[in-house]
């Protein structure tokens, strides 16, 4: 297909695929001429996950980490998880406390030593914005917190694909991009749902 059917099959415009192409987060299509390329599925699918990236906010300097963990995945499925979690986590300062950050992940069951860097660091990053507005989680929920995040990675693991390193990365990298939204959504209404238990319904 030509890259104006390339952008009716994906409802990308013409000119965001070309600077996806010449930022190379898009395959370049079979040359036909000097001028013109043509392009199949695979640029139609690529496009599907470039969109959703951006859509959920991830940058494009985001998105380019991921689609190099998607064109080069690591052998290795540890090596898989923190790559493609590690291309979508922000960067938190190199000098911040990890004693806290840490703490939770024993409690979790894990040694922060172990861990991936980035992740650890990300915690940290967000416990100190916690602290600096002044909010502590009460160690209740914070309690229920841990377990159900713990419940939730060992389910999402049993369905990550273990077959093909591709599809590891394809599920790892959108499960975690395109699924927080999600679990964000859900965690909401369900704090709604509690509230109408506990309170009754205000509609």
């Amino acid at each position: 297909m030509r890259i104006s059917e390339l952008s009716a099959a994906s409802s990308v415009p013409v000119a965001t695929i070309k600077y996806y192409l010449r930022e190379r987060l898009l395959p370049e299509g079979r040359r036909s001429s000097a001028t013109q390329a043509t392009y199949g599925d695979a640029h139609v699918a690529r496009l599907g996950v470039i969109r959703a990236l951006v859509d959920s906010g991830v940058g494009i300097a985001g998105v380019r980490k991921v689609i190099a963990v998607l064109d080069d995945p690591p052998d290795d499925p540890y090596e898989i998880l923190g790559a493609a979690n590690g291309a979508v986590t922000p960067e938190a300062p190199d000098d911040i406390d990890l004693g806290a950050a840490s703490a939770l992940i024993d409690r979790m069951g894990g040694d922060a030593d172990a861990c991936f860097p980035e992740q650890v660091a990300a915690v940290a990053h967000a416990l100190a914005t916690l602290e600096r507005a002044g909010f502590v989680v009460p160690p209740d929920v914070m309690t229920a917190y841990l377990r159900g995040l713990t419940s939730m990675a060992d389910a999402e693991l049993a369905a990550t694909p273990i077959d093909s390193p591709e599809e590891s990365v394809r599920y790892v990298v959108l499960g975690t991009v395109l699924v927080e939204p999600l679990i964000l959504a859900l965690r909401r209404v369900a704090e709604q749902i509690a509230a109408a238990r506990q309170f009754g319904a205000r509609r």
